[in-house]
């Protein structure tokens, strides 16, 4: 049996390393580094064999290699562009958005029973794991390079995100004030899942629900419901007559 199963690991272990090329663009030098930051809390709640300290790691890394970016880039521009541009490239929606992308999904081990993971932002979270793993495996330089080669040139379009709006909330009370409607963000549901404190946050207009969000904390959950109110209503209001 002992056997049996160092052979499933090897292969199982060959396997991930295959994928992890195909999405990394190299092999990785220690690899135990990249499986922890696969792992998420809901099948492994041990602090050392999930990835809640590389996300944190590379939550900071990943800031500050955008900062140095947008300095770089934007030469001419003040201190409050900066912050707003870095807000849209490391937003949890836009991170989430990227890690889908690249193939992060698919390799990631997370408890897929569980439907609320299915729908928040835990890949975001692997890519910044990941970020976290890279730096500590290869260092700045290299991270760096790889967050502009991998992340920020095929995923992050500069244009656009400049003209993007990236508060939800604040876009849907505009659409509201103009309209005279009257919109609310209530909590509908305050739970523990794995651990961790769960919300669903409703957006209503005019006393009736339009759209849910469900989230580790109320700000994002209520920002995914505004943004699935958008989506649903198209500022048209038909939704609603």
């Amino acid at each position: 049996m002992g056997f049996i199963r160092d052979l499933f690991t090897r292969n199982t272990n060959a396997s991930l390393k295959k994928e992890l090329k195909n999405i990394l663009g190299f092999v990785p030098d220690n690899f135990a580094l990249y499986k922890t930051a696969l792992t998420h809390r809901s099948v492994s709640e041990g602090v050392d064999e999930n990835n809640e300290r590389l996300e944190y790691l590379g939550d900071a890394i990943l800031s500050a290699i955008i900062a140095d970016y947008l300095f770089r880039r934007y030469p001419y521009h003040g201190e409050g562009f900066l912050t707003e541009m870095r807000s849209k490239m490391v937003n949890r929606q836009q991170l989430n958005d990227v890690a889908v992308k690249m193939g992060l999904k698919k390799i990631s081990r997370f408890n897929k029973l569980d439907s609320c993971l299915k729908t928040s932002h835990i890949f975001g979270n692997t890519l910044e794991a990941l970020v976290g793993a890279i730096y500590l495996d290869y260092g700045y330089k290299r991270t760096y390079r790889w967050v502009q080669d991998y992340i920020i040139t095929p995923h992050m379009f500069m244009d656009e995100l400049e003209l993007r709006e990236i508060n939800h909330k604040n876009k849907l009370y505009g659409w509201a004030n103009r309209n005279g409607k009257t919109l609310e963000f209530v909590t509908l549901d305050e739970r523990i899942e794995n651990g961790r404190r769960l919300f669903t946050v409703a957006a209503v207009v005019d006393g009736q629900t339009i759209a849910q969000g469900t989230a580790f904390n109320k700000k994002d959950a209520s920002q995914i419901a505004a943004n699935t109110a958008i989506d649903s209503l198209g500022f048209n209001g038909h939704s609603l007559q």
